[in-house]
């Protein structure tokens, strides 16, 4: 079942989104529901938002201390508190 989105914009705002639309050579509403479906992956809760930002990280190789002295460190940082 679909449902209706009624979105209201101020008629510069509303030219400048048509034209983007024509540009990608969508209708405007195909490029609005592309541009949801974005924001709602992009959503920093979304499980996919955050396997991407594992896979992005895991490419990376950065230098790393031993797991029990980085601990260490952490609790001997919070006595300071």
């Amino acid at each position: 079942m679909t449902k209706r989105l009624q979105v209201l914009l101020d008629e510069e705002e509303y030219e400048e989104i048509r034209d983007i639309a024509h540009r990608h050579r969508m209708s405007l509403a195909e490029w609005v529901r592309q541009a949801l479906r974005r924001a709602r992956s992009d959503h920093p809760d979304s499980v996919d938002a955050k396997l991407r930002a594992i896979a992005e990280a895991s490419r990376h190789s950065f230098p790393s201390g031993d797991i029990e002295d980085m601990l260490e460190e952490i609790e001997a940082g919070r006595q300071l508190l």
